[in-house]
């Protein structure tokens, strides 16, 4: 049996052997610098990409489109990017109904180029190809943006190349003929003008998410398998100081990039919980710009200066939770006023809490709330009813796990024969869809408590999945999940044995607010670690699983089987149901 309390230092990212890098001042390096010691994967493919010797055309990347992505790969193409300093394109004369075409002679030529690196988030026809305008009988040439990339890399988003099928045709049947020609924008009317066409030399990059780069490579395999490709990545392992470093310097890239603030040595550590509780784990850092960008926007509010401190920090998460809880605060008044019946004292039978987290469509902030799950037993065939799936309101994955759970309650209890009980569990006063297998252990607990009749501590809340021999498994929104019961107990007033029960497998996702670290400091609440569903049981009823020498729960429920058989074994069928009498007597 292997049950950990947790100490409040288990609760938040070790930050500590870190505080004298920490007090060091981030030198700022160059942009490539730091993107290559965080992206080296990406910083290599972009290497190879803008390698004279020209592997590659085209370039898939991995990454969200947002136009903050776009411009640190295009910034960092321009650092890589060695293309010789000759003039492309040319220059379009107009006499009157006539237009001719040469071949560049300055920089001054109206469609000269000298191979710049373009980047567009969205993109319309006109802007990436120019146009023609015919007006009062004068015509006048634009370039656009596939001009000013000649010679060049043009970086786009991959989901306006996909929402526009047309324009991505005419891109790609001009970047592979490395002819630019001028179409009417409506295929019904020709030009009013024959416009020549110019040699064009473009590589192109599109950066999308993976269900855009599926999409493109469904629509265009050939090119999908010809191009580079890489991906921004998400996250940075953090597994030595050097580590801690190589994000620090990105970090200090990012705000010198938007001329926003940067930590003092007290705010790091802050900036760092912050952090895992973003990437869910203690071992990894976000990289993502707009994250980044988004923290020290926000603080450079407060601060005064180049520089912020631990507690302008502290002071900006505080008002960001304050300024978007008004929902979650609508949710535990709910609770407190009873209208959701939740129960943080007491013991019940086949009753236990179990800890969700809630994310609605269009509200930034996830949030934790406890759940009621009740299990009902009664003498039966075996059946286990899940009302959430019959009344059409649980997922398949919740499916799944009332079937692991059975299956393992089955396994322990070494029957023969079907159970003679049948049970029916349901998450309490839950009205919308149910799906996860982050509640098995909370209902397989329930389950055994309402077979064994014995009574599960209220003041204890759960949330991890099992498998089928009974070991516990991670699951998702730990912080949220913890924080959303503490809230709760913490507005009622904490009697002193009240906390959560989470797998061994998540501390290491673990990042809590203050408020939640001081009450576990104080012996208020408390969190404790498990590996088995026999470690909870153990937690929830005060009484082993099995074992020998005392009294377990395996063995009442055996106990209540073999009288339940044994009764059914001294019963006449009913016609002869007169002779059970002499039975009793």
């Amino acid at each position: 049996m292997t049950i950990n309390r947790l100490p409040w230092q288990a609760l938040v990212p070790d930050s500590e052997s870190w505080q004298e890098l920490f007090a060091q001042p981030v030198i700022p390096e160059p942009q490539l610098v730091s993107f290559s010691a965080v992206q080296m994967r990406l910083s290599y493919g972009l290497q190879q990409f803008c390698h004279p010797a020209r592997c590659a055309d085209y370039m898939l990347i991995r990454s969200p489109e947002e136009g903050e992505y776009l411009t640190t790969v295009a910034s960092v193409i321009r650092a890589i990017w060695n293309a010789p300093q000759k003039l492309t394109g040319g220059h379009y004369q107009i006499d009157g109904a006539t237009v001719t075409f040469r071949p560049a002679e300055s920089p001054e030529d109206n469609f000269a180029a000298r191979g710049e690196v373009v980047v567009a988030d969205w993109v319309e026809p006109d802007q990436v190809f120019g146009c023609l305008r015919q007006f009062d009988g004068q015509l006048s040439l634009s370039p656009g943006l596939i001009h000013q990339a000649n010679g060049g890399i043009l970086i786009l988003s991959l989901r306006s190349v996909l929402a526009q099928p047309l324009l991505w045709l005419r891109l790609k049947q001009m970047l592979e003929q490395q002819r630019f020609d001028w179409l009417s924008p409506d295929e019904t009317s020709p030009l009013p003008v024959s416009v020549p066409s110019m040699p064009l030399s473009v590589k192109l990059i599109l950066l999308g998410d993976r269900e855009a780069l599926a999409d493109f490579q469904e629509m265009e395999p050939e090119i999908s398998y010809d191009a580079l490709y890489s991906e921004f990545e998400d996250v940075l392992t953090i597994d030595d100081e050097d580590a801690v470093s190589q994000w620090m310097k990105w970090l200090g890239a990012v705000a010198r990039e938007h001329h926003l603030p940067l930590p003092q040595a007290d705010a790091w550590a802050e900036l760092v919980r912050e952090a895992v509780r973003f990437t869910g784990d203690q071992a990894l850092f976000p990289l993502c710009p707009v994250w980044i960008a988004r923290q020290l926007k926000e603080v450079s509010l407060t601060s005064d200066g180049e520089t912020f401190s631990g507690e302008q920090f502290r002071n900006m998460l505080l008002q960001r939770e304050w300024r978007e809880s008004y929902l979650s605060e609508r949710m535990q008044d709910e609770i407190l006023q009873e209208q959701i019946l939740i129960e943080t004292e007491g013991e019940q039978v086949g009753q236990i809490n179990a800890l969700s987290v809630i994310e609605f469509p269009g509200h930034p902030r996830a949030f934790g709330e406890p759940s009621r799950i009740s299990c009902v037993v009664h003498t039966g065939d075996g059946e286990f009813t899940d009302i959430e799936r019959k009344a059409e309101l649980g997922g398949n994955i919740h499916a799944k796990g009332m079937m692991i759970m059975q299956a393992f309650l089955m396994s322990e209890l070494q029957l023969e024969q079907q159970l003679p009980f049948s049970a029916s569990l349901t998450f309490e006063q839950s009205y919308s869809e149910v799906d996860g297998d982050s509640a098995s252990m909370a209902e397989l607990c329930a389950l055994i408590s309402a077979l064994a009749n014995v009574p599960i501590q209220q003041s204890i809340a759960i949330t991890g999945s099992v498998d089928q021999f009974g070991r516990v498994q991670p699951v998702g929104g730990l912080n949220e999940k913890i924080e959303g019961f503490f809230r709760i107990c913490q507005q009622r007033g904490f009697t002193g044995n009240q906390g959560a029960i989470i797998p061994g497998t998540n501390v290491r996702h673990l990042s809590l607010h203050p408020d939640v670290l001081e009450a576990v400091e104080n012996e208020q609440f408390f969190l404790w670690a498990v590996d088995d569903v026999a470690d909870a049981l153990m937690l929830l009823t005060r009484l082993p699983w099995d074992g020998e020498g005392r009294q377990t729960l395996i063995q009442l429920i055996q106990e209540r089987i073999s009288a339940i058989q044994n009764d059914g074994r001294n019963r006449y069928p009913w016609p002869l149901r007169w002779l059970n009498w002499f039975n009793h007597n």
